[in-house]
């Protein structure tokens, strides 16, 4: 069983808001997970990323594969640093853990963007 954290899609139609959601791959898009682990609205103004970095942290240990999508929402957050150190083996600092168990950072506005 290949588990994956991906984003599971809510809302009405045109008004997206999607959780994040630890899921077997071969579920569908919007069928059955095992835990969710944050949400994700980008209609706000910025775009309102909450994540619980500990629940996170702790899938990607027992070898969830966040998708592309989520990776970069976790870089947006500030939690993919923390995250990654556990995929890479080492442990994270006492001082850059995102509080008791959640981060919520609104995402920036992209740099790219020139009126």
């Amino acid at each position: 069983m290949a588990v994956r954290i991906r984003l599971k899609r809510f809302g009405a139609k045109k008004q997206p808001s999607y959780r994040l959601v630890v899921a077997d791959s071969r579920e569908a898009r919007t069928g059955k997970f095992i835990e969710a682990v944050g949400y994700y609205n980008p209609l706000t103004e910025p775009a309102t990323i909450v994540v619980d970095a500990a629940k996170i942290r702790e899938w990607i240990r027992k070898g969830a594969q966040p998708t592309d999508s989520v990776r970069m929402l976790l870089v947006r957050a500030g939690v993919w640093d923390q995250v990654k150190q556990v995929k890479d083996g080492s442990t994270p600092a006492a001082g850059g853990q995102a509080g008791a168990g959640g981060a919520e950072k609104p995402a920036a506005p992209s740099e790219g963007a020139t009126a």
